[in-house]
């Protein structure tokens, strides 16, 4: 039986801490090295540095001020954190958001947050100007300046909110002396997280939480050193992509590779086997079955990862142990969340047991409970929860919500886990019934909901089922009205142009009727019970 510490020994960070000023001084040394590779060229330390306070000073000059919010939806590249740690070293607030969504969700992030201005990518400036124009329309913005990363031309004139190339709002100002004097436990950043109604909640988290999860997760279990080079198929705006490729090689001086477009089987080989090879890739379950199966797959004589991590959804077993026949490398499965900012349930390098989740990371306690709120014993499935330094202090805007996710000092995770006899973790489920698909929240109410609003659809269901790699994907149960016709493909096509693309249902079902309760609610744990019979 493997013995691991469950508590870590990490000196907290100092009363008054920004950490935005925390990492540019922990890599003061380090200017001339080399931080960031994009789709562009590569960015230094001492450069990041030097734009990062720019960038301060530059929001400082639109007029906003600190404890502000400020929309961050961008791509993956170096001006992402930039603008990220820019704001956070004015004491303003970035908001992270999803670069996947639509321009209904950005309106509606807008208005939530008030967000005084936006960074964004040239190429999602038309879908943020329908945000804009939705909520000019409904209740109003408060954006001052949108801020425009690699504007490939001229930028549109006349607007209602000026739009400016961020390279240009950087050279007009002079870097900020000095980061705003913020305490550990001020507000740092948000990002949002889903939720099972479909309508995303804003978290809250403070200066200090990324570097808790760094000095807990990304340097003693990782291990990660400044020779690594990182590269992550989870992006920025995910919890889990801001510490692979931010908070974490950050905390190092390690080198991060960062990528815009999708990571595609073939997009990440390509950067597997360039120029700068990454030693650390961090993806999620489906994006390591896809790789597997692609025909393109590199030989490990053409790679030099020395360690892969995963998180997002459970890892099959069979998945992990493909993996590491080809590569002789690990995959170390992990579970974190928004709410807790990074992995504080996870393998280990060197002692994978794959199947499992691993234990508990140094740092972060975990107690299963029942329905009753009593610990359950090993062997028993109960809901997960977790109480570690780096939780989020709220939900904005968002009492009841708060009050039952962080509850004291433990956060209710909304996983169900069962423990191990060796101190290992297995997954059970979600305790709700969001779904994991390719890593993201899909909630089924939400499609289910889109699915009703077409004309030939009377009632849907929507669950989670298991492909051949043992991955979530969802599936709908459709009732149609009596007389009408519709196909699979124009149903998937009515949702993909009403939500986020990646929420359709990936297969249809057409049945005559729903197995419900006597009081007419839909019983989906029947529709599940089917599929896993095979009829």
């Amino acid at each position: 039986m493997s013995i691991h510490p469950t508590h870590a020994t990490v000196q907290p960070p100092p009363e008054r801490f920004n950490f935005a000023a925390h990492l540019i001084a922990r890599n003061a040394g380090r200017a001339a090295k080399t931080a960031y590779i994009d789709d562009h060229g590569s960015l230094s330390y001492g450069a990041l540095a030097e734009r990062i306070a720019r960038t301060a000073a530059a929001l400082q000059a639109a007029g906003v001020r600190r404890e502000e919010r400020v929309l961050l939806l961008m791509h993956d590249c170096s001006d992402w954190p930039v603008s990220f740690l820019g704001a956070m070293y004015a004491g303003i607030v970035p908001v992270a958001v999803n670069t996947l969504l639509t321009a209904e969700d950005y309106a509606y992030m807008l208005r939530h947050s008030r967000a005084q201005a936006v960074l964004v990518s040239a190429a999602l400036l038309p879908v943020l100007q329908g945000a804009l124009d939705l909520c000019a329309v409904d209740g109003g913005h408060e954006v001052r300046q949108v801020l425009v990363s690699r504007p490939t031309g001229p930028l549109a004139a006349g607007q209602a909110v000026a739009q400016v190339a961020l390279d240009a709002a950087l050279d007009a100002v002079a870097p900020l002396a000095r980061a705003a004097d913020t305490g550990a436990d001020d507000p740092g950043f948000w990002l949002y997280s889903s939720g099972s109604t479909g309508r995303p909640k804003g978290t809250l988290h403070s200066q200090s939480n990324p570097y808790w999860t760094a000095e807990l997760y990304g340097m003693p279990i990782l291990g990660l050193t400044e020779r690594d080079v990182c590269f992550s198929a989870a992006k920025l705006f995910f919890a889990y992509g801001l510490g692979n490729a931010l908070s974490f090689p950050l905390s190092v001086g390690a080198t991060t590779i960062l990528m815009a477009e999708r990571p595609t089987p073939d997009a990440t080989f390509q950067r597997w086997t360039g120029a700068v090879r990454p030693t650390v890739f961090f993806g999620a379950p489906t994006g390591f079955a896809g790789m597997l199966a692609s025909p393109k797959l590199p030989a490990r004589s053409d790679v030099s990862l020395r360690m892969c991590s995963s998180a997002g959804e459970a890892l099959p077993a069979e998945l992990g142990q493909r993996f590491t026949a080809r590569f002789g490398c690990e995959i170390v499965d992990g579970i974190g969340s928004t709410e807790m900012l990074h992995i504080y349930l996870s393998n280990r390098p060197g002692d994978v047991r794959y199947g499992t989740t691993g234990w508990p990371v140094p740092g972060y306690d975990i107690e299963l409970r029942g329905e009753d709120g009593r610990a359950v014993p090993d062997g028993e499935t109960g809901d997960l929860y977790v109480r570690g330094p780096s939780s989020a202090l709220m939900y904005w805007g968002n009492r009841a919500k708060s009050r039952a996710t962080f509850q004291g000092e433990w956060t209710q995770s909304g996983d169900k886990y069962v423990r191990n006899a060796d101190g290992t973790y297995t997954y059970a489920g979600r305790s709700d019934d969001m779904l994991k698909v390719s890593g993201i929240y899909v909630s089924p109410f939400e499609v289910e909901s889109t699915l009703v609003q077409h004309p030939a659809v009377l009632e849907a269901a929507v669950i989670g089922v298991n492909d051949s790699d043992g991955l979530t994907k969802t599936k709908a149960y459709v009732v149609l009205k009596a007389g009408a016709q519709a196909d699979e493909a124009e149903l998937k096509a009515f949702v993909k142009d009403r939500l986020a693309p990646y929420k359709y249902p990936r297969s249809i079902s057409f049945v005559d009727e729903l197995p419900k309760t006597a009081t007419g609610k839909i019983q989906r744990f029947k529709l599940r019970e089917k599929e896993k019979a095979g009829s």
